[in-house]
């Protein structure tokens, strides 16, 4: 039977942030965004393994988890690479190398800073493509105009938006064709999972995510994050 594998690419440094720290380790409501969305993915019962994936420099990890007190299925994996790309590639690597991930297993692919992931939009991701013969992704309608921009900063085009999603994580997909098609893909083109699939000629199924699985970017996000971290407290 096959596993569910989080994968948590956790190598970035966060430059866009601005913070002392790498983004995934900055404290929202006394904890790092890393831990509540590690989290959020041990909710979930049909994961089955769930590795974090950082530098070999990082010098924060130990302090965030250490080893005597790293949740049960949690593991660290420290083959990050300069790329968010190559760091999944890495991971997915040494998770066959020490933990005999199969060919068909699935993995999940989730940001790190994507702290506010509902559990219930996993599983619904998980039941969509369990059966499907390519994989798919949490993603959300595109609700807002959109504009394309010349080199000038101004409108060139008002892009149609009927067909237009945003992307989200988790993103699943067997471990064997999602390994292929970042072994096969330029690596610095490579923003997220589905893209690297599709350059193979596979076409990701879209399963409706939630608002609320925000990727925390810049300080606006985080404060968006705690507020939608506090409602939850408050129901």
């Amino acid at each position: 039977m096959s596993r569910n594998i989080a994968l948590v690419p956790a190598a970035g440094v966060g430059q866009r942030f601005g913070a002392p720290c790498p983004k995934q380790y900055v404290d929202l409501a006394g904890q790092t965004v890393l831990q509540h969305t590690i989290n959020r993915l041990l909710s979930i019962p049909e994961i089955d393994l769930l590795l974090i994936v950082v530098s070999p420099e990082d010098a924060y990890i130990d302090d965030v988890y250490p080893l005597a007190k790293t949740p049960e299925r949690v593991h660290i994996l420290r083959c990050g690479g300069a790329s968010r790309a190559l760091t999944v590639k890495n991971g997915i690597a040494a998770a066959r190398n020490q933990f005999a991930v199969q060919e068909d297993d699935w993995i999940l692919v989730h940001d790190a800073a994507r702290c506010c992931v509902k559990p219930e939009s996993v599983q619904s991701l998980i039941v969509a493509v369990q059966d499907d013969a390519v994989g798919g992704l949490l993603a959300l309608p595109v609700s807002d105009t959109l504009k394309r921009a010349n080199a000038q900063g101004r409108v060139s085009q008002t892009v149609d938006r009927a067909k237009m999603w945003q992307a989200q994580t988790p993103q699943m997909f067997r471990c064997g064709m999602l390994y292929r098609a970042l072994e096969a893909a330029d690596l610095t083109q490579v923003t997220d999972e589905a893209s690297a699939v599709e350059g193979q000629g596979f076409a990701p199924l879209l399963v409706t995510g939630n608002v609320q699985n925000l990727k925390i970017t810049t300080p606006q996000d985080l404060a968006l994050a705690r507020f939608f971290l506090f409602e939850e407290q408050a129901i």
